[in-house]
């Protein structure tokens, strides 16, 4: 399937499109004769494709737009600026990576109920505030886990529920990814029993520098 062109931003439509957007937005300054843009297109298409109904991704070319490009102060093509609540957080210049603009952009999309960044879990349970529950398989916990956390395999969990009201903390659920204890919070959250979850899972938690615990 071929990725659909960016939308395109002018100086009429700027104030509309993106100060009053209720998404956060990327944009990306550019202009017909630049080859590095043309180079990176697609990995911005795609982008934007990832990030559909998260977030905005557009385009503006400084040649047809030049006022908010001057006021922005944007010297170079391509330039990449984060805006949020109509306000501009952030902007690298030069070819970039999907993976570094997903960065960009990353702190400002949506995020679901009840989700704790590894940076976070890391300070409440610094605070010693929640315990880290693994849903992996046993075998795998025994392996390597998350500081102080509990093994309750994620197949037994819904029959197991009564032991998060007793642990010592609030429960934070997670899975090697990340996306089988979001799936599991959603469902929880809506039976009435609202539970938190670690965004990007135990994977998420080393690739963020955090130590994991090894018994073995």
């Amino acid at each position: 399937m071929v990725a659909m062109a960016l939308a395109t931003v002018t100086d009429q439509t700027f104030e509309r499109e993106i100060l009053h957007s209720e998404l956060p937005v990327l944009v990306e300054f550019s202009a017909e004769w630049c080859g590095p843009c043309k180079t990176i297109a697609p990995e911005v298409r795609a982008l934007a494709d990832e990030l559909k109904d998260k977030a905005k991704v557009v385009t503006i070319d400084v040649d047809k737009s030049p006022i908010v490009a001057r006021e922005l102060g944007v010297q170079s093509v391509p330039t990449f600026v984060v805006f949020h609540q109509g306000r501009p957080v952030g902007g690298r210049v030069g070819a970039l990576r999907r993976t570094q603009l997903r960065e960009m952009i990353e702190p400002y999309l949506p995020r679901a109920a009840g989700a704790l960044k590894p940076a976070e879990l890391a300070q409440l349970l610094q605070r010693r505030q929640v315990v880290p529950v693994d849903t992996r398989e046993a075998a795998v916990y025994r392996r390597a886990h998350l500081p102080s956390a509990v093994s309750i395999p994620i197949e037994e969990l819904q029959g197991r529920l009564a032991e998060l009201h007793m642990l010592p903390g609030a429960p934070v659920l997670y899975c090697r990814s990340g996306d089988k204890t979001k799936e599991l919070a959603e469902k929880l959250a809506n039976e009435g029993m609202p539970v938190a979850f670690l965004e990007g899972g135990l994977l998420g938690w080393e690739s963020a520098g955090l130590e994991l615990e090894r018994p073995d």
